[in-house]
């Protein structure tokens, strides 16, 4: 760990010392890391640090390596840095995030420091789940797009989500169902037109979910794409 990382985390913290505990993910296409830190001296014991710098090149696992999908990365990670900055504390228990602690930004670097939600009762991420997860994630998701109904996404995606149409014309393009690529922008003008717009999530996948020990509460992980 770099010294002035470390610094920054002791800082925010006011912890007396930390340990990198461990790497839990390295972030897509090689753009940085997701690590663990032990605190000591400090009321947190531990807090998760999403750290992204970015590479000269990346390499895209499926080929979308193309300089659009790259600035779609950048600004994807201005906008969570944003996110846990401005709105991450407007949600409650019903629809539980990391606590932000700092944000930071420079030339190629983005840095998330935010509470640790395996420290704060939600240590368990599922590969496969029941309808009862399900059902517990969709309760979250319910509760997220109540809390933000109406709000303007003020320095987020204008339009939220993983997959959204207008940044995405390379796959549009590579797209071989005819009848779902020629039904495209009739969906996208359905969803657009909704009188009901809110913030939703963007990639609200299994994988972005930690489930407390007894799977009756959620929280959320993973905010490159609200809007």
């Amino acid at each position: 760990m770099s010294h002035s990382l470390s610094s920054q985390i002791l800082n925010v913290t006011r912890a007396r010392s930390i340990i990198k505990l461990e790497d839990i993910q390295s972030l897509w296409s090689g753009y940085g890391v997701i690590s663990r830190y032990k605190l000591e001296g400090c009321q947190a014991s531990q807090v998760i640090v999403k750290h992204v710098k970015l590479p000269e090149k990346s390499q895209h696992p499926r080929g979308w390596n193309t300089q659009r999908s790259h600035q779609r990365k950048i600004y994807s990670y201005q906008v969570e840095c944003a996110w846990y900055r401005d709105f991450s504390a407007l949600c409650d228990e019903s629809s539980r995030v990391p606590k932000c602690l700092d944000t930071a930004s420079s030339e190629g670097e983005f840095l998330i420091i935010m509470e640790d939600l395996a420290a704060e009762g939600f240590p368990i991420v599922k590969e496969s789940a029941k309808l009862t997860d399900m059902h517990t994630c969709l309760g979250w998701l319910a509760n997220f797009h109540a809390k933000f109904m109406g709000h303007a996404p003020d320095s987020l995606w204008k339009t939220g989500t993983y997959w959204h149409l207008d940044t995405r014309p390379d796959e549009l393009e590579a797209l071989e169902d005819q009848a779902l690529k020629s039904a495209a922008s009739r969906i996208d003008f359905a969803l657009a037109s909704s009188p009901y717009q809110t913030f939703v999530h963007g990639d609200a996948k299994l994988a972005n979910f930690c489930f407390s020990e007894d799977g009756k509460s959620v929280a959320a992980v993973d905010f490159q794409y609200v809007g």
